[in-house]
């Protein structure tokens, strides 16, 4: 489910990044100074990889993880004009299929830290949220080489949880929030043979806070858009 804040947004953004389209270079945050010239307005792409958990549907993996389609060699990672970076260099190793522009796979990493700054500034829950549901795509790889000052934010949206059933192994233990569901949000938190821990709903969209126990075996949550954790649940 697209977010709204995240959907009305989808236009100013598009118009940034096709000002920013056959830009190779730079460094930092994705390097894409032409796209935070439109405007502060944030956006996100759809489909990306949720926190983990035992029941959820594997999303579209990244370039980095996908064996079918060959990889040009390191060396032959080069742009048209130009160079790159020692971390455009490492982000772009293993992702460039043969016969494609590499400046064109680094844009995808460079929209994405160009999306998270613009949501971390609007409002950094939305921001978690955005990576934990799957707005935000392939966050980890382009945070960790090309905008790592929001690592934290990687870090956090790792703990929190999508929408969907979690179970077994994929539960932990603690307090969770989730900043902004839709008027149809529900979830129930069951334990040992499906005894009902807690349950609820969020019919006026407000925020609402679980708690996942220790004894939980089961967590579903529908119409809540992504649960962060609140606290140390550690």
């Amino acid at each position: 489910m697209r977010h709204p804040f995240l959907a009305g947004a989808a236009v100013a953004l598009a118009t940034a990044a096709l000002a920013a389209c056959g830009s190779s270079g730079g460094s930092g945050d994705g390097g894409n100074e032409a796209t935070a010239a439109a405007g502060g307005t944030p956006t996100t792409a759809a489909v990306a990889s949720p926190a983990p958990s035992a029941d959820r549907t594997a999303a579209a993996p990244a370039p980095r993880r996908s064996g079918g389609t060959p990889k040009a060699p390191a060396g032959d990672i080069t742009p048209a004009t130009g160079s790159f970076t020692e971390k455009q260099k490492e982000y772009l190793t293993d992702r460039v299929p043969k016969g494609m522009d590499p400046a064109a796979v680094l844009q995808t990493g460079q929209e994405t830290c160009d999306r998270l700054r613009y949501l971390v500034k609007a409002d950094r829950d939305i921001a978690v949220a955005a990576i934990v549901s799957g707005e935000v795509t392939d966050a980890e790889p382009a945070v960790t080489h090309l905008c790592p000052q929001h690592q934290d934010v990687v870090d956090e949206a790792a703990l929190g949880y999508a929408d969907g059933t979690h179970r077994g192994t994929g539960l932990r233990p603690g307090r969770y929030r989730a900043p902004s569901p839709t008027k149809t949000c529900s979830w129930q938190v069951a334990g040992a043979d499906g005894k009902e821990l807690e349950s609820g709903s969020s019919a006026e969209g407000e925020p609402v806070g679980i708690t996942v126990a220790r004894s939980a075996r089961t967590f579903t949550s529908t119409g809540c858009y992504a649960w962060l954790p609140q606290g140390d649940n550690s």
